[in-house]
Order: structure tokens, then sequence, then C-alpha cells
């Protein structure tokens, strides 16, 4: 059967980010976050979508040029490594729904990918589709997401580590006032 290699691979890609989600769901829900789970959840959703993408750039090496591999595992790996920094740190990272979009079309353009290496044509409501220009639709989009949240992720990082550092090196004031003093200003 035309197609079946293809067929599997995106069922068992997409059997692997729904057990993803539904676990992370499930953690958040009933309250079982861990700080080794925050840590290692990420990195196990890193490993599966850098996976994808360089199995991809042998398989279809014209709808994912190995550059774009480059800077998707790149950036998997850069914003972990930031977000273990920001956890190290006590910050708080606040980027879920930037966050959760990228991994949305991540999968969408992983799987428009393998459907597009085994049929050239997809039927959509009575016409033909070009599905090689769906999947190059979709890994460019998926590359402009990725690269926003990359960005976003610093930017929130950056601000959160300017205010950590003022807050360090906050004058102590030359004169403390002393507990229940009524003259003192506040």
């Amino acid at each position: 059967m035309h197609g079946r290699q293809e067929l599997l691979a995106a069922a068992v890609f997409l059997l692997a980010s729904l057990a993803d989600g539904v676990d992370g769901y499930l953690a958040r829900r009933m309250h079982k976050v861990t700080t080794l789970g925050m840590l290692l959840s990420p990195l196990a959703d890193k490993l599966l979508i850098s996976t994808a993408y360089i199995m991809l750039v042998q398989l279809a090496p014209t709808l994912v040029p190995a550059w774009i591999a480059v800077l998707i595992v790149g950036r998997e790996f850069l914003v972990t490594g930031l977000r273990s920094v920001a956890v190290q740190e006590g910050m708080k990272l606040n980027i879920r729904d930037i966050g959760k979009l990228k991994t949305v079309v991540q999968i969408i353009s992983v799987v428009s990918v393998l459907m597009a290496h085994a049929w050239k044509q997809w039927p959509v409501a009575g016409t033909m589709l070009a599905g090689e220009t769906i999947a190059t639709g979709a890994i460019w989009l998926m590359l402009a997401v990725s690269l926003l949240s990359a960005f976003n992720y610093f930017r929130v990082f950056w601000t959160a580590a300017l205010k950590q550092t003022r807050q360090r090196r906050a004058p102590i004031p030359f004169v403390l006032p002393r507990p229940n003093d009524k003259n003192a200003r506040a």
C-alpha cells in the first residue's frame, strides 16, 4: 500500500505528541507538577520534535532543508536551557500561549510533510490541493512561530533577569525605621 510508512510515522508521532500533552495536562490538573518534571518534560518534547525534523531532512530534503532543522533543533535546546536557568534562579517565564501554538504548528508541519511525501495531491472538499505546497507553507509558518516564540522567551527572560539583578543590588537605606515607630515615614 502506497504511503503506509508515512501513515505509520504520522500516527506514531501524533500518538507521542498526544501522550505528552495529556501527561502535562494531568500533572497540572492533579497538582503533581514537580521541578524535575518541569525540567524533563520540555526536554522530552524537544527530543521528539528534534528527532522528527532531523528525520524529515533525510526523508524530504526539498520540503525540510537541513538549515531549517538546525534552526529548530537549536531553538529547542536554547529555550530549554533558558528555562532551566530561569527555574534555577526562581524566575517565572509566563509564555504559555505562544509555546502551545508553536507546538501545535510544529506537529501540523511534521504530519503535513509526511503526508506530502506520500501524496502529492490532497482531495479536499471536492478539489485537489498540492500537498507539497501545503507542507511548505506549514514549514514556513512553523519556522516563523518558532522563532517568534524563542524571541519572546529571551525577551521575558531578559526582563526578569534585569529585574532580579536590580532587586539584588537595591541599596540598603542608611537609616532603617524601628519597628512600631509612629514617626517613621513609610
